[in-house]
């Protein structure tokens, strides 16, 4: 199976750990968090990934090759200037030539969710894209309604409200957990250049196909991009940080 993991950040958060290194090469536990999330995607077969890079870009090229890129196909997509999520995951598109649907992931997300769960609820439900979202207070938030379908988008910092879909009453704002499951169909709808926002391509996209919610409330979760976050980790996830 393939996935992509978005490397390319500048890591404002983790200053001042990322002065002199990627976010991704950040050690939790003795590991850089790239590594902890490539050893966790084999584990669940996922055994082509392509990486995007911007920030220290040849310190993760480099740390590849000494592991040798983990005995699995690895590519980078470089990027010479941030294209931001959406960019950056179009920018990759060549890599998904299979026809089949990829796993696209955040660097500085650690959990202990089953991929496999993920993926069969995808299939499933026959969506172009399903987001995991989980029950947690923030200051932006996915609106789905009750069919877990993406309706909206809200700010409760800016109070900016968007509704894609005629539904406007009883959404349930769900957060993001940087993890979603993208058919590569979704290539041929997406008519942005540049540096965008995958957060935008879902709300344009979500008015006409169903991009689907997987609740992931059952499964631990950490935002490894605060610094604050780093130390409570280890004793949170010692059971896979391992």
């Amino acid at each position: 199976m393939k996935a992509m993991i978005l490397a390319a950040g500048l890591g404002t958060r983790l200053k001042p750990l990322t002065n002199s290194k990627p976010k991704a090469l950040v050690e939790v536990h003795g590991k850089p968090m790239l590594e902890w999330l490539i050893l966790r995607l084999k584990k669940y077969s996922f055994d082509e990934i392509i990486i995007n890079t911007y920030h220290f870009a040849d310190q993760i090229k480099d740390f590849l090759a000494k592991k040798n890129k983990f005995d699995i196909r690895i590519e980078i997509s470089r990027e010479t200037k941030l294209l931001d999520t959406g960019g950056g995951i179009k920018k990759a598109a060549w890599f998904f030539d299979d026809d089949r649907s990829f796993l696209v992931h955040n660097v500085d997300v650690l959990t202990d969710i089953d991929y496999r769960e993920v993926i069969a609820s995808h299939e499933k439900e026959n969506a172009l894209v399903t987001l995991v979202v989980r029950r947690k207070k923030t200051s932006r938030y996915f609106l789905f309604n009750s069919q877990n379908n993406l309706c909206g988008w809200q700010s409760t910092k800016s109070q900016e409200r968007r509704i894609v879909r005629d539904e406007y009453e009883n959404l349930i704002p769900l957060s993001f957990m940087g993890i979603h499951i993208i058919e590569p169909r979704i290539f041929q709808y997406v008519k942005d250049e540049g540096a965008f926002s995958i957060v935008d391509t879902y709300l344009q996209l979500g008015a006409k196909y169903d991009i689907k919610a997987f609740i992931g409330d059952d499964y631990r979760w950490n935002d490894l991009g605060r610094k604050e976050n780093l130390d409570e980790v280890e004793n949170e996830f010692s059971d896979i940080l391992i």
